[in-house]
């Protein structure tokens, strides 16, 4: 498919769906009137193992130029990898080892194709540019900028203001990431909506290099399962691609009514005039659980298929729905500083048991049960990675997944 097979407003209008910002959309039609492919850019550092669906926002955003013709590179900064990102942080970012960025940087290459064409995908790496550069040419680049405007940036103003440290290091992220777009020589350049000011800091470069600045397009950060903070491994409020099935559906069944909607509008591949019709047939009295259905079993075929979509949704009703556990059920997560917490010390997190003298009593009353099965032993461990449902009683119970805790949140 061809630029050429898609009227300039038909992209408008789709590369418009569910974005943040379009800067500027006059230079976007500018662009795309001469005819030729677009070189579109996004960067994701290695940072984890795992992409989540709060990535694939944006994925699915390089997936929409792709289908229009252009050109999608997807860049894996390995090289800013090393520095660490500050956006959004109030304290200075520990930094990865390069056999931690290269390790988690293959499986990036092994996920992002789940949604993107591999055939028409280009993947590269900003070490390629910046491994053999001089430390002469990084500041050559650092030149371009002053340390005035890196300060407009919130989480640099507000670390300045509090007497937080911000190590010089940081600084050069925003730049780097803005040269990226001057060593590809990008026509729009794609990121959540905390990337906005490294975006800006790339076209300014660009300028400063002469070459045309890139169109800028932002797009919403989705939130968590908790919904309220954005989508994070580190909080454990996230669905990562390469979950199993049934993890996925039952993970996605536990978001609110609410933000059911904001999830169809962001991953959906639905057009938006079935999403509206769905809405107005709950404003109608359809039950929520069922559109809900829908809208899991769609995301689970796309990392899976839909056979598996189909089968995950047969043993959610199995486990959930006829034991009569609440469909919307929210997800606990808990952190455990080895591999395995106790159930004891779940059961106090959750709020099911008051203290560990009535979460040892209830359990040896049989009151307790772990996957609707009976837990007869108080020393009980629950696996890291593991979905869990905790029942004491008939009617209290939470689903509850394990996670390591952070590194940093298991020092003395």
């Amino acid at each position: 498919m061809s630029t050429t097979d898609h009227t300039i407003a038909e992209q408008m209008l789709e590369l418009g769906r569910g974005a943040s910002d379009l800067l500027l959309p006059a230079e976007l039609e500018r662009k795309l009137t001469r005819g030729k492919p677009l070189k579109v850019k996004a960067g994701f550092d290695p940072t984890a193992p795992d992409l989540h669906l709060g990535h694939t926002v944006l994925i699915n955003k390089l997936r929409q130029f792709q289908q229009f013709g252009h050109e999608v590179i997807f860049l894996i900064g390995d090289f800013t990898g090393l520095i660490g990102d500050p956006t959004g942080r109030n304290a200075t970012r520990p930094r990865l080892t390069p056999e931690e960025v290269q390790a988690n940087a293959q499986t990036y290459r092994e996920q992002i194709f789940r949604i993107l064409d591999p055939e028409r995908t280009r993947v590269d790496f900003n070490s390629r540019w910046f491994g053999p550069m001089a430390a002469s040419g990084l500041i050559e680049i650092a030149a371009r900028y002053t340390v005035a405007r890196m300060l407009e940036r919130e989480d640099f103003s507000k670390r300045y203001k509090s007497g937080q440290p911000i190590a010089v290091h940081e600084f050069l992220y925003p730049l780097v990431q803005g040269y990226d777009s001057v060593a590809l020589k990008a026509d729009v350049e794609l990121g959540g909506t905390d990337q906005k000011f490294n975006l800006l800091v790339g076209r300014a470069l660009q300028e400063h290099y002469g070459q045309e600045p890139q169109v800028v397009l932002t797009t919403p950060l989705l939130e968590g399962l908790d919904g309220v903070n954005k989508m994070s491994k580190s909080l454990g409020n996230y669905i990562a691609i390469n979950d199993a099935p049934d993890e996925m559906f039952g993970k996605l069944m536990s978001i609110s009514d609410a933000l059911m909607w904001r999830y169809f509008e962001l991953l959906s591949f639905r057009p938006l005039r079935e999403i509206e019709a769905l809405r107005r047939e709950v404003e109608g009295g359809r039950n929520p659980r069922d559109v809900k259905f829908e809208l899991a079993r769609e995301i689970v075929a796309r990392f899976h298929d839909a056979v598996t979509a189909e089968s995950a949704q047969a043993r959610f009703a199995a486990r959930f729905s006829r034991k009569e556990v609440p469909a919307d059920l929210p997800l606990t997560p808990l952190t455990a500083s080895g591999e395995r917490l106790g159930l004891i010390a779940a059961l106090v997190a959750t709020g099911l048991a008051a203290s560990g003298t009535e979460a040892r009593r209830k359990i040896a009353e049989g009151a307790v049960r772990i996957d609707g099965e009976k837990a007869a032993d108080a020393a009980v461990q629950l696996e890291c990675g593991v979905l869990y449902l905790l029942q004491l009683g008939p009617r209290r119970m939470a689903r509850v997944k394990v996670e390591h805790a952070p590194p940093e949140a298991q020092k003395p």
